[in-house]
């Protein structure tokens, strides 16, 4: 699975960043970001990516962020991009010292915009990794674990890692949500992972077309027993570029791939509408 966008242009607070800018994001590890794709000015959960961004940046800065001066900074940088751009707001500080040391300090606000990512389709099989991201509910820049493990899947012949804690509980894959379907309901692994964007995105489109989902701990023994004894179960990963790839098996556990599970969940996916920036 791929996350990620091709870099054309980086603004910070709205101003075209300068090589000091540079600098300080390619050294700033305290920080986080949400990424997003863009279609004519408009955004797929925007209000959910401008919570995410105001409560992490709570959380790791002690401080606001303004919705509306967020919003301001994706236009600006989206007017080189009107029709369709892949896009990351990273909240930092160019005053890192400053925040490591306890003060208060009005982090800054990078948008970086590049091509539009296509979503993908074809089926992924993923290897188990006993992994636990720290304060996984923040989608923070700590991710070399996540390089690291999804490279050591991919040299192993599988497309990527995914993550069981010290109990045995499926969590997440490297940049991606898991979910499986039993053929009545989605279920969502019930663990310490990032709550996705897609992810809550689906489970809006779920309510809304009558099926029901849930979270609830599952663990890798689980797999086996669903793979030969429920009829129709599926599993598929999520994130901001693609809403439903599926996974085809997991470690030596085949799983069915139905196209009829991927349309539905893609339909539900798509009952969000875009929201303008």
């Amino acid at each position: 699975m791929r996350e990620g966008i091709v870099i054309d242009r980086v603004e910070v607070n709205g101003a075209e960043a300068d090589g000091e800018d540079l600098k300080v994001l390619a050294r700033a590890t305290y920080a986080h970001f949400s990424s997003m794709q863009a279609r004519g000015g408009a955004v797929r959960g925007l209000d959910l990516h401008l919570k995410r961004l105001a409560d992490n940046t709570r959380e790791l800065f002690g401080t606001g962020l303004d919705a509306d001066r967020v919003r301001s900074f994706v236009r600006h940088a989206l007017r080189a991009r009107p029709d369709a751009a892949s896009v990351r707001v990273t909240v930092f500080s160019r005053r890192q010292d400053a925040v490591l040391r306890g003060e208060e300090v009005a982090p800054d606000v990078a948008v970086t915009t590049g091509d539009p990512l296509p979503a993908r389709t074809a089926p992924v099989r993923l290897r188990t990794v006993a992994y636990e991201r720290d304060l996984a509910h923040v989608k923070h820049a700590g991710t070399f674990g996540l390089g690291l493990h999804r490279r050591r899947a991919v040299l192993a012949g599988y497309d990527d890692a995914l993550f069981v804690d010290r109990d045995g509980r499926i969590g997440e894959a490297s940049v991606s949500n898991i979910g499986f379907f039993d053929g009545e309901r989605v279920v969502w692994p019930r663990a310490a992972v990032l709550p996705g964007i897609t992810m809550q995105l689906l489970e809006r489109g779920l309510a809304a077309k009558g099926v029901p989902s849930e979270r609830r701990e599952v663990h890798l023994r689980d797999l086996g027993t669903w793979a030969t004894g429920t009829p129709g179960l599926a599993a598929f990963l999520s994130n901001s570029i693609s809403p439903a790839v599926p996974v085809a098996g997991v470690d030596e556990t085949a799983l069915a791939v139905d196209p009829a599970v991927t349309d539905l969940l893609v339909g539900c996916y798509e009952t969000n509408p875009w929201q303008p920036v």
